[in-house]
């Protein structure tokens, strides 16, 4: 497969990739629009920030490695050693979950059973919900291998569906069910999804007509289970090496991810009820950046990693596919820019009133829209490092992902203890300015090594990091007006006002936009050639 070809896919793959992730937000935030009117914050605080703890470092730990290791493989190998790979995180997340389940129950502060009732079961539930997804990690790998786009967006969105559905309905019928709701909900979640993939691949490999499955390693589901045999070895070795690798800098990475949680629920720097109200402007902060940048950033890291040969340097590749990865890299940093300027300079303006519509004064009174406004310059640098990070871990070696995890060492120390002063010092706002200068750290390590790897090319993709005066210009007038606008009209002078001021936010984005048309013509054109290029595959598919 071509790279312009890999690269088609890999669009149709973001654009089918953000789709879902909209509806998944878009429902996720009704949802708890809906809880927060029924449930204490207690409560929300507890499964959002604990309980989503436990089951995302479970699942974290036990198949990030292999995701990465899995799907950096090229065309040329053995399926069979792959699967009995990927199988293995199925014991290794019954361990962590089992270790987890007791640090949970027995070392941190168990909350009072009269405000979150059932925390020893929902502990257990996530902890079995997180296995059970794991079964169906050998069929995610190869749909994402395959890019089955149209299996993805299913069985996610059909998943996510159905746990909103039982958990409107279970908040409605037995709110004193307490965490049992979330519980069932979420294990209901990982079950249908991974039946998903199951009833697809059964029905795909049982069709002989089927053309896909003309395409697949594998011509029957017990070809996918772990298989034995004294010809080959059971696991492919340097696949299981940089799986190795790929888990220290895995771990490291889990706990910049989620530090403000781990420092929230071992070093107690915040009640729950506090920790509940972090939680929802923390994922109202970060809505617009995982619609957006998290589909972008799996697709084109698949993306990276079919056209670059791990580990060879630049000069050494084949020219028309480094050509193109270079226009691809300066691309997608120019729109990770954009969009990341665009949210930080009307988030500024427009957080509160976000705020106060979403939750009302519970929200929008106190640290809230100091919150949100902080979390604006965080999308920023989320923005930029999700675009690099994802080129860099594609085409990095295996010795350099080693090296690179010493640095991601010191970058958790640093972020655990700077996390702790800064919330000492300023609340729950230091949470998201420790994040800041840890992600500032990791955009410069990933800057240096594309300025490395490009430095013998004639290519210089960090040139999307360059906007025009113009649209510089555009973007400090458009935050100077709106500022401005706040000021005037919001937030207590009635709707009127309101409706007010987000008709000047409205036209000063329409202004900037504008603006970036006019200047940005290589980005516009790129995106509009791969929206065509993923119609193109749609229609053939």
């Amino acid at each position: 497969m071509g790279s312009r070809e890999v690269l088609g896919q890999a669009a149709r793959l973001a654009s089918s990739g953000l789709l879902l992730q909209v509806l998944f937000r878009l429902i996720t935030f009704v949802l708890n629009a809906f809880i927060l009117r029924f449930l204490s914050k207690e409560i929300v605080g507890i499964v959002n920030v604990r309980l989503t703890l436990l089951y995302s470092t479970t699942v974290f730990l036990a198949r990030e490695a292999f995701r990465r290791a899995c799907l950096s493989g090229g065309a040329q190998r053995d399926w069979n050693q792959t699967f009995n790979l990927l199988w293995l995180t199925v014991p290794l997340g019954m361990f962590w979950s089992l270790l987890l389940g007791w640090v949970w129950l027995q070392l941190l502060e168990v909350p009072d059973p009269n405000a979150v009732p059932h925390y020893g079961s929902g502990v257990v539930l996530f902890g079995l919900s997180a296995v059970v997804e794991l079964l169906g990690e050998p069929f995610w790998v190869l749909a994402q291998a395959q890019m089955f786009v149209k299996l993805k967006v299913i069985a996610e969105s059909l998943s996510v569906i159905f746990k909103s559905v039982l958990t409107a309905f279970l908040v409605l019928w037995s709110p004193h069910w307490g965490l049992y709701i979330f519980s069932l909900a979420q294990l209901f979640y990982t079950a249908v999804l991974v039946l998903c993939y199951v009833i697809y691949f059964t029905k795909l490999l049982g069709s002989s007509e089927s053309t896909k499955q003309q395409t697949l390693p594998v011509s029957r589901m017990t070809d996918m289970l772990p298989s034995i045999t004294r010809s080959r070895a059971f696991v492919n070795w340097k696949e299981a090496k940089l799986t190795w690798s790929f888990f220290k800098q895995s771990f490291l990475k889990q706990i910049l991810t989620e530090g403000e949680r781990y420092v929230m629920t071992f070093l107690n720097v915040l009640n729950f009820g506090d920790q509940g109200v972090y939680d929802i402007v923390n994922n109202l902060g970060s809505l617009v950046a995982r619609l957006i940048f998290q589909p972008i950033e799996e697709s084109f890291y698949i993306f990276f990693a079919k056209v670059l040969e791990r580990g060879k340097d630049a000069t050494l590749q084949k020219q028309e596919d480094m050509a193109v990865a270079a226009t691809v890299l300066e691309s997608l940093l120019k729109l990770a820019l954009l969009a990341g300027l665009t949210i930080t300079v009307f988030g500024f303006a427009y957080s509160q009133l976000a705020l106060d519509i979403y939750g009302g004064v519970m929200l929008s009174s106190g640290s809230g829209p100091v919150l949100l406004r902080s979390y604006c310059l965080y999308v920023l640098l989320l923005a930029i490092n999700g675009v690099t990070e994802c080129f860099t871990f594609a085409a990095m070696s295996k010795e350099e992902v080693d090296r690179y995890n010493f640095t991601m060492l010191a970058l958790s120390s640093s972020f655990l203890v700077l996390s702790y002063l800064l919330t000492q010092w300023c609340g729950s706002v230091g949470f998201i300015l420790a994040n800041c200068f840890n992600m500032g750290i990791r955009i410069t390590q990933s800057l240096c090594f594309i300025h490395r790897y490009y430095r013998k090319s004639p290519h210089r993709p960090l040139a999307g990091l360059c906007l025009s005066p113009a649209l510089l210009g555009a973007f400090a007038l458009s935050g100077g007006i709106t500022g401005i606008s706040e000021v005037l009209l919001c937030c207590e002078q009635g709707w009127p006002a309101r409706l007010a001021h987000i008709a000047v936010g409205a036209l000063c984005l329409g202004m900037t936009v504008g603006t970036a048309f006019l200047t940005e013509t290589r980005l516009i054109h790129f995106v509009r050639t791969q929206l065509g290029v993923s119609r193109l595959a749609d229609k053939t598919l």
